[in-house]
């Protein structure tokens, strides 16, 4: 690897073929921990250094990016990778850690960083083949009390999953069980249970024979899955919960029909169109060409007032339940927010909010928007796992909440005490 020259220096032109071969390096390791990157950009990237000249690390950073970074959900893996490969600070301990043996830490561990697992397994991936381990000796145990794979995947946080689980997870989202709810609405269809006589039907049969024979015909109440309204914030902090929640979203969009979503960031975006594509990786990728804003910053208030403005006639209606995405954290004044939080729960049957930031057990009500936003919600839920989003289609099958959540007014009645 390339070591970087103090800010004030430029670096000599590097030996022929080392600078080249690390930033090709450097690609494949972008490209298996899941980003898009093809031959045409690493030959663009070499020529960009070469023609840019490396003045210090923030500048190589950003030719870099700007040649290998195509869409905003991947500069979070960009960065990571940057970080590792490109002799940061930390490396060295990092390395130290993978390779040399030591004693088990029982201190409590740091968590890790959102796509530094993917980033970690690409970048060392050749090491990890050379090291085979040697095969451990069969030996029986109970297994009553521990748990499997597959319960430890379900569990884990999508921040943290490597590329391998986190194509485990959308996997399991397209094969999950879905709610099955259904309400019954004011229109009728033809039924061949002896519930209720439709007269309509019965004169029309009746004309046929000149009301010669009269065979009496019966309806019953159609029944129909309610509108299903999704409202995902795509800012920085919640793009890769939301890309996740994409799938699940894409698997319920192909078994009903009244399936609309929307992202917003710092404006409000429908993408409900570009969610009806059967291939989910066209989907994502033509939602993500649609969003301007992905990954920027958030403005809940202003997007709930477009979409109260311009949406909400025409997708909440015959009792439509409303999934809203978001951590609460405005950034603008939360004068105005209560008002259009207040609007839309009215205007639907039940409003769930799905928080990622619920997956810390020290996790408080405090800021402005979260507190203007609980009293207008019915549900308050987490939204970080493959067992919260299960626990969600129980509740939207259901049509109840589990007793373990905490309803919303719980969160303000703990933070009043607690002030």
């Amino acid at each position: 690897m390339e070591t970087f020259a103090s800010d004030a220096q430029k670096t000599p032109k590097p030996a022929e073929g080392k600078l080249a071969d690390n930033i090709v390096y450097f690609a494949r390791t972008l490209r298996k921990a899941g980003m898009k990157v093809g031959p045409a950009q690493v030959n663009d990237a070499i020529e960009a250094v070469l023609a840019a000249g490396i003045g210090t690390r923030h500048d190589f950073y950003w030719i870099l990016y700007s040649v290998l970074v195509t869409r905003h959900e991947d500069t979070v893996v960009f960065d990571e990778a940057f970080r590792l490969y490109w002799r940061s600070r930390d490396l060295v301990e990092k390395m130290l850690q993978m390779f040399s043996r030591k004693a088990a830490d029982r201190s409590e561990k740091e968590k890790k960083r959102a796509a530094e697992s993917r980033v970690a397994d690409a970048l060392f991936e050749g090491q990890k083949n050379r090291n085979q381990p040697e095969e451990p000796p069969q030996v029986e145990f109970d297994a009553r009390m521990s748990f499997s794979g597959q319960e430890v995947l379900r569990e884990k946080d999508f921040a943290q999953m490597t590329a391998a689980e986190l194509a485990q997870a959308k996997k399991a989202l397209s094969e999950l069980r879905l709610p099955h709810d259904e309400v019954k609405t004011r229109r009728y269809k033809p039924s061949g249970r002896k519930l209720r006589v439709d007269p309509r039907r019965t004169m029309r049969y009746a004309m046929r024979t000149g009301g010669d024979l009269i065979i009496p015909q019966f309806r019953e109440p159609r029944v129909v899955h309610p509108p299903l309204v999704v409202l995902a914030d795509i800012s920085g902090s919640m793009s890769q919960y939301s890309r996740v929640f994409l799938h699940f979203l894409h698997a319920l969009t192909e078994h009903r029909r009244h399936v609309h979503t929307f992202l917003f960031g710092t404006r409000l975006t429908n993408i409900t169109r570009q969610m009806r594509y059967r291939d989910i990786d066209a989907a994502i990728d033509d939602s993500a060409r649609a969003v301007e804003d992905w990954s920027g910053g958030t403005r809940i208030g202003e997007t709930l007032a477009t979409f109260n403005r311009q949406w909400s006639r025409r997708v909440l209606s015959q009792g439509a339940i409303v999934l809203l995405i978001t951590d609460g954290l405005e950034r603008d004044e939360v004068d105005g927010l209560e008002h259009e939080m207040d609007r839309v729960h009215r205007s639907c049957r039940r409003l769930i909010w799905l928080n990622p930031l619920l997956r810390f057990e020290g996790f408080q009500a405090k800021a402005k928007g979260v507190r203007a936003m609980l009293p207008h919600v019915d549900e308050f839920r987490p939204v970080h796992s493959l067992e919260t989003i299960s626990d969600l289609c129980l509740a939207l099958g259901t049509g109840t909440s589990s007793n373990r959540l905490k309803t919303p007014m719980d969160w303000l009645r703990e933070l009043d005490r607690a002030a």
